[in-house]
């Protein structure tokens, strides 16, 4: 009996040897489809390719495709687990043909492998056709065999493709299992064809045609192929089952559960063990491709999927957190197919933890309520929507998970109640938030996150993806279009561009209209709005013309993001090597992690000393040489802290947060045991391996405020072109000494020691010359009302010089007042000495300043024995000597 992993290789293979591409799994959002909630499908990655946007080297590919339905128009939440065939999450195996291959091909290809390959019998098999497709009926008389009665002409569109309201579209062929009469159910296009005992396994799109706007087609130049079989219904056959949930795949993670629970797994719990199974699979796969649980879009309805599951292991009895324990469960049946399962296996695991750790906190508050809502209602009722509503409100449970509880009871809600509770909160909330003071026009963005809700990031794992533009807005105003030479702002249900926030500038790069990608808009700016609910991006567009509603294509600048990548990291880095050097009390207190530069703020009282500063900045560099795997876990707040995560300054944390650990410890000292380096509460992007930021380069250490230093580093290149140019430097001052190596600094200090004492012998040949006579006047002792009076006017020395000049003066007259004038080269400077025996009559401050004013200067200062002052020049010396004596004789 062949294994749903045997009937994936074997697909696979066959297609390989017919010379397609065996193309991976795209992820399950997705990145060319702005559309779509998820990938439903394994046409979604080749979208562009059948548009003719994109152009690849193979023309021809197969896939399995993984896929979620549990949103928007393809939503199969409320029947997973009551049904045979409904799933959250699926498998789609197909073969696709861009323009090489068409039907003649397709049909054959099909047959030989359903009927050789997978040795399904042939008198079991049935097909559809479009009513007017009489080339792919005549194909199937022909490759297979099949009378009229066996080739079933359906004349609506459940046999006809379209991709949407225009575009691409075509007839398709869909082939059925029949299996027999101990099931209800006629074949399709009968009044029983909703019946299990005729069940499609795969769906031929034959894209052949393009529709307009006025209802007309046209053949399209490039026709192509799209199929589709789903590997669950295609085991249950092979498996003599006609539940997917029978096989062997599903049925081993039903086990799992059942073991978990020590529960029957065929019990009065089958059911809620068959939700488990099917959720496990969409949740897992959903946070291994980047989906996180949370109040908005796709996380949102990741949420949703968990807690229902949740619920039902509640209802098995499960009184500690089950879903994690059978992550490995699920990895060991379909790691091998998909090794992102393997590599985000503790990421899942913690994320499952955790979310049903706070649920079960809830549920039972929940429960009760809800019980003792019901209890007060007459026998069937509805359940009123206001009671929903503050379920939902108070302990967290989206309506369908109460419909859900309530639909085992015979239950109904009522959801208008439901909608008017759920108006009036949002009208209270809006309330609330414009008294806050905010600018009138932040209340667009409000409306906006009000409106549309919140935007996905995917940049964490891609910095391309295709959006679609919600909003446009320009000059505080919500507008239709942006046209070339406008700047506004454009916010699109997903993008891959960091907003700013965390001390991470925002994201730069461009836009693409899809329909035309000479249409540009370079992106200058991305920020968070209405309190990081939605994202905005700041535009000018360079050419063409943007319109609301329309598809984009989004591509970040990659080289400036890896920059700011480096640099963040770094500075996570650098935080931790701060506390093991200067000590516990270091703690961020601002920071900003740009493409050229990084900055970090933190606690700390006094300048660090050169070893510090050697020690810091030695220790993030060997963290980077070690090259560890950067790694993200999503945990409370409370658990964060609780391990040693450090938080960032000024952030406001949710109910979850990511924790971002890097660096591995080693050594035999204490702590050195593989504990983790840097553990930290981050939502920005960071590099996946330490060694991707290069190098690491302190350039300043300087006081930011009262007890907070900051430092600012370069990484990457920009460190290296430092770290260049200072070897260049060195180079220089060697070639300039002519000494190299270790004895360049001793070359250089024995240099300065020399000038010094030059210039000290300079200083003191220009004072004994001018104690000598270099004097251009007034150079002799005067009376002046009994006080000796020494006034002197001197050349080639400098204001620093006069000081000294004075005390010798001073000291040779023992009694009395001296005032020297310098001509220093252009300027004049002034000072005046008086003996500490006649401070008390005379100061010198007023004499140097009655001085200065005759020179044409103002100002000057010091103490009652010393004082000194500037001014222009010497010119008026004699008038300036004249009104020191007439201050002195007073």
């Amino acid at each position: 009996m062949p294994t749903l992993n045997d009937i994936r290789s074997t697909f696979l293979d066959y297609f390989a040897r017919q010379g397609h591409e065996v193309v991976p799994s795209s992820p399950l959002v997705p990145r060319n489809d702005p559309t779509l909630m998820f990938a439903n499908s394994g046409m979604v990655q080749f979208k562009n390719l059948f548009t003719g946007v994109e152009h690849r080297d193979y023309k021809r590919a197969t896939t399995a495709q993984k896929c979620v339905r549990a949103g928007g128009k393809h939503n199969d939440l409320d029947n997973v687990g009551y049904t045979a065939r409904h799933h959250t999450f699926f498998e789609m195996l197909g073969n696709f043909s861009f323009g090489d291959y068409f039907k003649s091909e397709a049909i054959p290809f099909a047959w030989e492998l359903i009927t050789r390959e997978l040795d399904i019998p042939k008198d079991r098999l049935l097909v559809t056709v479009y009513h007017t497709d009489d080339e792919a009926a005549d194909i199937w008389k022909k490759v297979a065999g099949l009378s009229d009665d066996r080739i079933i002409r359906i004349p609506t569109n459940d046999n006809f493709w379209m991709m949407g309201p225009t575009g691409p579209c075509g007839p398709c062929t869909e082939i059925f299992f029949d299996h027999g009469d101990k099931y209800w159910g006629g074949p399709p296009g009968s009044p029983e064809e909703d019946g299990d005992r005729f069940v499609e396994i795969w769906n031929l799109v034959f894209m052949q045609n393009e529709q307009f706007e006025d209802g007309s087609m046209r053949a399209l130049d490039m026709q192509s192929i799209d199929t589709g079989m789903g590997i669950e219904r295609v085991a249950a056959l092979l498996q003599g089952t006609n539940d997917n949930y029978a096989t062997d795949l599903i049925r081993a993670l039903i086990e799992a559960s059942a073991n978990a629970t020590s529960t029957d797994p065929d019990g009065p719990g089958k059911t809620h063990h068959r939700v488990i199974a099917d959720h496990l699979r969409s949740t897992s796969f959903l946070i291994a491709d980047g989906v996180m649980p949370s109040n908005d879009g796709r996380g949102y309805v990741l949420r949703r999927i968990m807690r229902r599951a949740m619920r039902h292991a509640h209802m098995l009895g499960a009184k500690d957190p089950v879903m994690h324990q059978l992550v490995p469960s699920l990895v060991r049946q379909m790691g091998a197919a998909y090794p992102e399962l393997v590599r985000a296996q503790p990421l899942i695991e913690e994320t499952l933890r955790l979310e049903e750790t706070r649920f079960k906190q809830t549920l039972d508050r929940g429960l009760k309520l809800l019980d003792d809502e019901l209890s007060t209602l007459p026998e069937a009722a509805r359940l009123p929507g206001e009671a929903a509503f503050k379920l939902y409100d108070t302990y967290g449970f989206p309506l369908d998970l109460t419909q859900d509880a309530l639909r085992e009871r015979g239950r109904e809600v009522d959801t208008d109640g439901f909608n008017s509770a759920m108006a009036e909160q949002k009208a209270k909330a809006r309330a609330a938030w414009s008294g806050t003071g905010e600018s009138a026009d932040l209340a667009i963005w409000f409306d906006l996150a009000e409106t549309h809700g919140g935007t996905d990031f995917l940049g964490y794992d891609t910095e391309t993806a295709e959006g679609q533009m919600l909003a446009l807005v320009r000059d505080g105003a919500v507008v239709d279009t942006l046209t070339a030479g406008e700047t506004g702002w454009i916010v699109l249900n997903q993008t891959p561009f960091y907003g700013e926030s965390g001390g991470q500038v925002g994201d730069t790069g461009w836009l693409r209209r899809l329909d035309d990608e000479d249409d540009q808009a370079e992106v200058t700016d991305t920020q968070k709005m209405a309190g990081g609910r939605i994202t905005a991006h700041q535009v000018t567009v360079r050419s063409g013309t943007f319109r609301r509603s329309e598809a984009v294509a989004l591509e970040v600048d990659h080289a400036r993001r890896a920059r700011i990548r480096a640099n963040h990291s770094a500075t996570h880095l650098l935080h931790e090597a701060l506390r093991r050097a200067l000590g516990p009390h270091v703690a961020q207190r601002g920071s900003l992690n740009a493409p050229d530069r990084l900055r970090f703020d933190f606690s700390h009282s006094k300048a660090l000393t050169a070893a510090e500063i050697t020690q810091v900045e030695s220790e993030v560099n060997a963290f980077i040489r070690q090259n560890s795997a950067v790694t993200t876990r999503i945990m409370t707040p409370d658990d964060a802290r609780a391990i040693g995560a450090q938080a960032l300054f000024g952030e406001k944390y949710g109910d979850e947060v990511r924790v971002v650990s890097m660096g591995r410890l080693t050594g035999s000292g204490k702590g050195s045991d593989g504990a983790t380096y840097s553990l930290e509460l981050c939502g920005g992007t960071h590099v996946t391996q330490t060694g991707e930021i290069g190098t690491f380069a302190l350039t300043s250490e300087s006081a930011s405020a009262s007890g907070v230093r900051r430092i600012e580093a370069l990484t990457g290149e920009a460190a290296m072109a430092l770290l260049r140019s200072r070897d260049a430097a060195l180079a220089e001052i060697e070639a300039l000494v002519k000494v190299t190596g270790p004895d360049t600094v001793a070359r250089v200090s024995t240099l300065l020691d020399d000038r010094r004492r030059l210039e000290n012998e300079i200083a003191q040949l220009r004072r004994d010359l001018a104690m000598s006579g270099g004097a251009q006047g007034g150079a002799e002792t005067r009376d002046v009302a009994g006080i000796a009076f020494l006034p002197q006017v001197i050349s080639g020395v400098q204001g620093k010089d006069l000081p000294p000049l004075i005390d010798e003066m001073k000291a040779r007259l023992g009694s009395g007042v001296v005032l020297l004038i310098a001509d220093t080269g252009g300027k004049a400077a002034v000072a005046a000495g008086v003996t500490a025996d006649l401070t008390d009559r005379i100061s010198a401050v007023d004499l140097v300043k009655a001085a200065v004013e005759a020179l044409g200067g103002k100002g000057g200062g010091g103490r009652p024995d010393l004082a000194q002052g500037g001014a222009k020049d010497t010119e008026n010396a004699e008038a300036a000597i004249a009104a020191a004596e007439a201050l002195i004789g007073a």
